[in-house]
């Protein structure tokens, strides 16, 4: 207990370390044996260990070590390094953070999917041409609000956000106006797409499969005629093709893409296009809710004499590669019926 106080006591300077203890350079010769002994009595002496470092070359590298030691850095943190990145570049993407208020999702007004006046079996196919309703829109019709519209017009906070962000990097690396070229391609591209698909599909009266996609077809969308090419082998029956539906009670209408039997099941069928893979329904976005609207509005309209439960989102792919096909069976397409209504809540609130 005593050695301690009596080393503070006697160094108060530079010191220099004897087996384990702290002894001074200007201590006597009887000082500095006296807390050498001690050391030694008390047991204090450790034995000498091969450091890794010994054989390194200190001289060499004594001006890397100086300059390492003698540089002062203030402590970060993940906080105040975010804060120091956007001082520097400012945010990231300047909008409104997504709400993290949750969205209904039961409807208020829940309304039957099916059409008790019809029946849900499955008839045998009309003869001739498929249907292709005509979208006609009288005065008095003209504030029939669109499936498109609806959804559009109900997006989620996070779902603004997300294509806000998207937006503006486009217009980053394509400026303003290759940003408008590029989304004016794409729109063509649909169009041409969505031609020859139904030039395809009513190329064949009987209820036999389609062509095979092959032919000659604008540069633009070869691939995408090549990515459907096995999905075609598997539609037979076609019923109805870019055909008008509404919903007369809930006052919406829309344009089907295709109503036929895919693999053996009456769907409607949403043909979509894309530049990147979308293997998952949930990469489809509010396209299960599109095709649940159209599915219910032609179950409610007196112009189709069927009904339909299931339904199918074929994305297609500009390189070619094979198309992926999304089937939703009733109970899913009940789901994102559900989901429908909820938003055609919504937009009925917003008017």
């Amino acid at each position: 207990m005593y050695l301690f106080p009596l080393l503070r006591c006697v160094f108060a300077k530079c010191v220099v370390s004897v087996g384990g203890c702290n002894v001074s350079k200007r201590g006597s010769p009887c000082t500095y044996a006296f807390v050498k002994s001690l050391c030694v009595h008390h047991g204090l002496k450790s034995p000498k260990r091969n450091s890794p470092y010994s054989s390194v070359d200190s001289e060499r590298y004594s001006s890397l070590v100086k300059s390492v030691v003698s540089f002062k850095v203030s402590s970060q943190t993940p906080e105040t390094l975010e804060d120091e990145n956007e001082h520097i570049y400012g945010p990231v993407v300047k909008a409104q953070p997504p709400s993290t208020r949750s969205e209904p999702r039961v409807p208020r007004s829940p309304h039957p999917f099916f059409n008790s006046d019809k029946s849900r079996l499955d008839a045998e196919p009309e003869s001739g041409h498929p249907a292709q309703i005509l979208l006609k829109r009288s005065q008095d019709r003209s504030t029939i609000p669109s499936v498109s519209r609806i959804l559009q017009k109900t997006l989620s906070p996070e779902q603004i956000f997300y294509l806000e962000r998207w937006r503006r990097r486009m217009i980053a690396d394509l400026g303003e106006e290759g940003f408008k070229e590029y989304s004016l391609n794409l729109f063509r591209q649909g169009s041409l797409f969505h031609s020859a698909v139904e030039s395809i599909l009513t190329s064949t009266l009987e209820d036999t499969k389609p062509t095979k996609a092959s032919g000659d077809f604008p540069a633009e969308i070869e691939g995408y005629m090549e990515s459907i090419s096995h999905i075609l082998e598997d539609v037979r029956g076609v019923r109805a093709i870019e055909s008008a539906v509404h919903h007369g009670t809930l006052n919406y209408l829309g344009i089907v893409d295709c109503v036929a039997h895919y693999r053996g099941v009456l769907c409607v069928i949403d043909w979509k296009t894309s530049e990147k893979p979308k293997p998952f329904i949930r990469n489809t976005y509010d396209n299960p809710l599109q095709v649940a609207a159209y599915a219910g509005a032609l179950n409610n309209d007196n112009n189709y004499k069927y009904q339909v439960e299931n339904g199918v989102i074929v994305v297609a792919y500009k390189d070619g590669s094979p198309a992926h096909a999304h089937l939703l069976n009733t109970e899913q397409i009940l789901q994102y019926w559900e989901r429908w209504l909820v938003r055609l809540e919504k937009f009925m609130e917003q008017r």
